[in-house]
């Protein structure tokens, strides 16, 4: 009679189990954490960057002039990593790279703000421990960078991206970090002229309160017709044109911008927004990799003048000097 074959241990099993185990752990912290690490914008420089805006009139409009800005702008370090991280520069760096639109998103802890993309905490490092990022980290940076750069504004457009709090909850706690510094702040309800804005954050409210310029759209996330391109949406004292499809795949988010540009109005009265971001559409999406693709595309292109203000992923100072050299 043949021998039956001996089972393995108990203790080898399980030995086996745990090995598994690992090599899974290492994969999705690799997807986390390691591979978002090697994901980054063209780190060269450019003349200049920090203070283009010296060269233009003071009478000018914020809405007249094409103005290069970053979406999700406090992700290059933030939990998820490979689904959440938008940029790979910080805001101090992408302030002196040229952007002047930043997308601040903000969620309530305890009486502070924090940043946030998503359900996800931004950070202040790469490693799992890193301190959460706040509101008085990015406005330090935001300040250091006006005062060196008294010509430039920053336009500060503030969504709240998680959180319960009522509106006048999120406006209080807001207003508190504006009121210890209520002259680094340009609080208006219409489009500032350049001049009024200078040395200046002119605070953009995502939401329907009373605080700042309204900039509120309805959500564009759908997929299912990528026929679709700019909105305008009303917002009392303007009327703002925007394109932020960022459920497209990258051929169709390439046609809805080039299409956005063309469908959209700027002036006195009148402002555009045309994000090139995009998640795809899938649930959790990759930044990155539609950046890579999105980014090249729009240097190559020859942009029209007076486009508003154009709102990337991965930004370089490159891309910035491509979008605002428009206005010269």
């Amino acid at each position: 009679m043949e021998n039956k074959r001996r089972r393995p241990p108990f203790w080898m099993v399980l030995l086996q189990i745990l090995i598994w185990l690992i090599a899974i752990l290492l994969l999705i912290a690799a997807a986390f954490y390691v591979i978002p690490l090697t994901e980054h914008a063209d780190d060269a420089k450019t003349d200049g960057s920090e203070s283009w805006m010296a060269g233009l009139s003071d009478d000018l409009y914020l809405s007249e002039i094409t103005i290069p800005g970053t979406h999700d702008s406090a992700t290059k370090y933030v939990q998820l990593a490979f689904f959440s991280k938008c940029q790979s520069k910080t805001i101090g760096e992408q302030l002196q790279s040229g952007y002047r639109y930043l997308d601040i998103r903000l969620g309530a802890d305890g009486d502070r703000l924090k940043l946030m993309h998503g359900f996800t905490n931004c950070k202040t490092g790469a490693l799992p421990w890193s301190e959460t990022l706040y509101m008085e980290d990015v406005l330090a940076d935001c300040y250091a960078f006006l005062d060196a750069n008294p010509s430039e504004t920053i336009l500060f457009a503030v969504k709240q991206e998680h959180g319960d709090e009522s509106i006048a909850e999120f406006e209080s706690l807001l207003k508190a970090y504006i009121d210890r510094n209520p002259d680094r702040w340009l609080l208006t309800d219409h489009i500032p002229t350049l001049g009024e804005s200078r040395g200046k954050l002119v605070l953009l409210r995502r939401w329907e309160g009373s605080l700042g310029v309204p900039l509120i759209w309805d959500d564009q996330g759908g997929s299912d017709d990528v026929s679709l391109n700019t909105v305008s949406a009303e917002q009392g004292s303007y009327t703002l044109w925007v394109q932020d499809r960022f459920c497209y795949g990258t051929e169709d988010k390439w046609a809805a911008f080039e299409n956005g540009i063309a469908g959209s109005e700027t002036g006195a009265n009148s402002a555009a927004i045309q994000f090139l971001s995009t998640k795809g559409t899938l649930a959790y999406g990759h930044p990155y990799a539609f950046a890579k693709k999105l980014n090249p595309w729009l240097m190559k292109m020859l942009l029209p003048a007076d486009v508003g203000w154009i709102v990337v992923d991965f930004a370089s100072a490159p891309l910035a000097e491509h979008i605002y050299s428009t206005n010269f």
